[in-house]
């Protein structure tokens, strides 16, 4: 199961990138027209704000950089133009083998898709408190998490490649339509061990290799940016704009 080294010193670089909803949110009041940025956008937002972005904005983002590298690569999803699209992106070694990369779900690492026979074995070090294996029948992508409790979930994926055109499109339905509450997720080390930490609807907890570890909830919305803050490294400023959008949507 080796990745190419070339394709990790790009995935690399976004080791510490949250996927989050929040600077979509903070868009819709710094953007004269709410839409998907371009990538030296996202960069100048991420050097200003430390924000990163949604499914779309990494994949976009990564897209970017893997062809600057001389990497090909193109994107995948499922259910485009609906408020349960994801999107991710398959990189290409030279030798046509090709790789999953998902910043979006918070993958440790680029997974190879095409074994020389089928692999039944579950993998531990590409995605934090989980096991993963794939199956691949056609354009047809299934991807099996076993989770510490011995629990099996599944996503599935259209390998086809998106036309570029269609994926911004996606991209700018999904930056036009938000969510009633905020979601951040991110890679963290806890007690020396890879974990996911994901805030989502006003909850937040851990996932673990011991299972999922539920936080205490955070009572007034500046002990939700505290906590953000801290596993993101996100301005506080933006992170308490974005929650106070998130608050208003809620209460309506």
């Amino acid at each position: 199961m080796n990745v190419p080294e070339e394709l990790l010193a790009v995935w690399r670089r976004f080791d510490d990138f949250p996927m989050e909803n929040l600077t979509k949110a903070w868009c819709t009041q710094h953007m004269d027209r709410q839409k998907q940025r371009e990538v030296s956008l996202m960069k100048e937002h991420h050097e200003q704000y430390g924000m990163t972005g949604n499914c779309f904005d990494l994949a976009l983002w990564l897209l970017h950089d893997l062809k600057e590298a001389g990497i090909k690569a193109y994107g995948i999803g499922r259910v485009l133009m609906t408020d349960a699209a994801h999107v991710a992106v398959i990189a290409l070694d030279q030798e046509g083998r090709r790789y999953l990369c998902d910043l979006g779900d918070q993958w440790l690492s680029p997974i190879p898709l095409d074994a020389e026979s089928p692999d039944e074995k579950w993998h531990r070090g590409f995605f934090p408190a989980a096991e993963i294996r794939t199956f691949l029948s056609g354009n047809e992508l299934e991807v099996h998490y076993l989770r510490p409790n011995g629990k099996v979930s599944k996503q599935v994926f259209d390998t086809g490649p998106i036309d570029d055109g269609v994926l911004w499109e996606a991209a700018d339905y999904s930056q036009k339509h938000i969510k009633s509450f905020p979601q951040v997720e991110c890679r963290v080390i806890r007690h020396g061990k890879s974990a996911h930490w994901e805030m989502n609807d006003w909850q937040s907890f851990f996932r673990t290799d011991d299972g999922i570890i539920l936080e205490s909830p955070a009572g007034l919305l500046e002990e939700w940016a505290s906590r953000i803050v801290e596993k993101t490294g996100i301005h506080r400023n933006v992170v308490e704009e974005a929650l106070r959008i998130y608050e208003k949507i809620d209460n309506e």
